[in-house]
């Protein structure tokens, strides 16, 4: 009897791996790439990369999917995803605002822009609006220390920012 058992649970993960239950295009992206990699567990990083560009963040079906993929266990597919800052566990919103806290945009005002989007509209780093208009992100450093404090806009750098610009800015977007 716990041969039969045994035997449908293989057959039924040999199924999931080929044709994921929720027929979403985006897994045989996954599938392809792990394939493409000969299911090596060192290729992590680049299939949490691939999965991350086809479904805009990972999600925790995505991570378990890679790690039934590559034989990992869940534990280290999520350690790899939360340790590296360059893989979002929760959607981006429409716009996003990206505030660098850089040595030159910290020392000229960095801190300030951000305690003024959090004061005025609740919105914190690493986060989106409940709307999903608005994600709030910082970076280490965008090298832009000449036009220090910079704010990147949806990809566009603006130099030498202050909080009532950066506020307008954000609020334009969530009156969109």
């Amino acid at each position: 009897m716990q041969s039969v058992t045994v035997n449908s649970k293989v057959s039924n993960s040999k199924q999931t791996s080929k044709n994921h239950p929720s027929s979403d295009k985006r897994f045989k992206v996954l599938d392809i790439t792990m394939k493409r990699n000969q299911y090596h567990q060192d290729a992590l990083i680049e299939i949490l990369h691939k999965a991350q560009e086809v479904f805009g963040y990972l999600e925790e079906d995505v991570l378990l999917y890679i790690a039934q993929g590559l034989k990992l266990p869940p534990s280290r597919v999520y350690g790899v995803a939360t340790f590296y800052h360059l893989f979002s566990l929760k959607p981006s919103g429409e716009h996003t605002c990206v505030v660098c806290l850089g040595t030159a945009c910290y020392v000229k005002g960095a801190a300030e822009l951000l305690a003024t989007l959090e004061k005025d509209i609740k919105l914190y780093p690493k986060e989106t609006t409940p709307d999903g208009k608005v994600s709030l992100m910082t970076a280490r450093c965008i090298g832009a220390c000449g036009i220090a404090p910079a704010a990147v806009f949806d990809g566009e750098v603006c130099g030498k920012q202050t909080s009532s610009e950066v506020l307008e800015k954000v609020n334009g977007w969530l009156q969109e």
